[in-house]
């Protein structure tokens, strides 16, 4: 599994409620919950991203509330993977449950920049940075994470059989 894309980045502790404010968790449409991604935090983010990017944060991304929203708003906006340095576990394994990948590496996470071109090798665990040419190494998705990634998400996963 292979992505490239242009680097959205942000800092430490960015929680579910900043991902996708409160006010909106009345809709469960994709489109609208992108539409409002991350605007308390970074006005200029639906604007900014594109299919494909690839965003970066440090520290505890997605601490907060357990809700799906935040990850989903993130996929739906465009994002292809996010990088951070660690990810609050609830909100790690729904990024993986709605088939949003996502990957922990403290050095890419420090290295890596606003605007760099990242190409993700996630069978290989290798980040490349094609603006500066750095090499990351990161531990490759398991077999079935994968396949969920693959299929759009658990639930599509088990339905068309990829998983049992």
């Amino acid at each position: 599994m292979k992505m490239t894309g242009k680097v959205i980045k942000y800092g430490d502790n960015v929680d579910t409620d900043v991902i996708i404010p409160a006010r909106y968790l009345n809709t469960s449409d994709h489109k609208e919950l992108a539409s409002h991604c991350m605007e308390d935090l970074d006005k200029t983010f639906t604007e900014r991203v594109q299919p494909g990017d690839i965003m970066v944060a440090g520290w505890n991304f997605g601490c907060g509330s357990s809700r799906e929203h935040a990850p989903i708003a993130i996929k739906a906006s465009g994002i292809s993977l996010v990088i951070a340095k660690s990810f609050a576990r609830i909100f790690y394994r729904n990024s993986i449950n709605i088939g949003l990948a996502i990957v922990e590496s403290e050095q890419a996470a420090d290295a890596i920049q606003e605007g760099n071109k990242i190409t993700a090798d996630l069978d290989h665990g290798v980040l490349h940075n094609e603006t500066t040419g750095e090499d990351y190494q990161i531990e490759p998705f398991p077999a079935f994470i994968q396949t969920i990634i693959e299929n759009g998400g658990l639930v599509a996963s088990i339905k068309n059989g990829s998983i049992k």
